[in-house]
């Protein structure tokens, strides 16, 4: 799971931004922040880059202290 949508409305930016900024469609951008489809580690890693985020505040803990 993770919190690419979450990020994005945090910071005031659309999925149509995300999607042209990593040159991906608008639906497989909606199908990351809706959780049908997980984005590899590379293109995880240039989103957190563009929101200028941790990769880790993307992902949804799996281990809580």
């Amino acid at each position: 799971m993770n919190r690419i949508k979450i990020v994005l409305k945090e910071q005031g930016r659309t999925q149509t931004w995300l999607a042209e900024k990593i040159n991906k469609s608008y639906v497989v951008v909606t199908n990351y922040c809706n959780n049908k489809a997980q984005p590899s580690i590379p293109v995880l890693r240039d989103i957190a880059q563009l929101l200028d985020v941790d990769v880790r505040e993307l992902l949804e803990p799996t281990k809580l202290d």
